[in-house]
């Protein structure tokens, strides 16, 4: 009985976070997810963070265009009871079959790339890192790309082979930046991540 009650309190506590989240007004410039069940306030990313995102979704528009695929940048991926919003994500031209019942977002089972840029301070390399890790992964995102202008000099880790029960990626690989990192599989498969989007190697 006493398990059946602990089971009963989580659930409701998801419940309450998740009221939280759609009753919250977050702050300008700033954006609030729910990250196994905390909800997380991270400011909006600074010049060179806006920059990459957008060099790299300029390029996918490019590379997607007439596959029924597209980037999106800054919108709600929701599995579940959790809610992240990734700086790039592909999703389908057609969203009506993903979107979320109550309109808040896109199911994170339609979408096949998510793409975070890590930005300054151990906090926000922790929640790209390793937060997100798990997440998307439990979430069955088919393909994460961390692009890193912190590791070492610069670094592209495409994950993929989402491990749901594990909260992990079977395969990563890592491409240092000045090489080009290439997304082996999904809509976007073949499209390269290279110096015309990190830029080179950084001191």
């Amino acid at each position: 009985m006493s398990v059946l009650v602990v089971e009963e309190t989580v659930v409701n506590l998801d419940q309450q976070l998740w009221q939280a989240w759609k009753s919250m007004d977050v702050p300008e410039g700033f954006r609030a997810e729910i990250i196994e069940g905390t909800i997380t306030l991270s400011p909006t990313g600074g010049t060179r963070h806006f920059t990459v995102n957008r060099r790299l979704g300029r390029a996918l528009y490019d590379y997607l265009r007439g596959t029924g695929y597209g980037p999106a940048q800054d919108g709600n991926v929701i599995a579940g009871l959790s809610v992240f919003i990734p700086d790039v994500f592909v999703a389908p031209d057609d969203v009506d079959e993903i979107e979320h019942p109550d309109g808040l977002g896109l199911l994170a089972s339609g979408i096949p790339l998510v793409v975070e840029t890590v930005s300054p301070g151990a906090e926000a390399r922790e929640r790209d890192r390793v937060l997100k890790h798990r997440a998307y992964a439990a979430a069955g995102i088919p393909v994460y790309v961390i692009i890193d202008d912190y590791d070492d000099g610069g670094a592209v880790t495409v994950l993929t082979g989402p491990d749901r029960a594990r909260g992990a990626y079977a395969s990563s690989t890592r491409t240092p930046y000045g090489k080009e990192a290439v997304i082996p599989e999904g809509p976007a498969k073949g499209f390269v991540i290279g110096p015309d989007i990190t830029g080179e190697p950084r001191g």
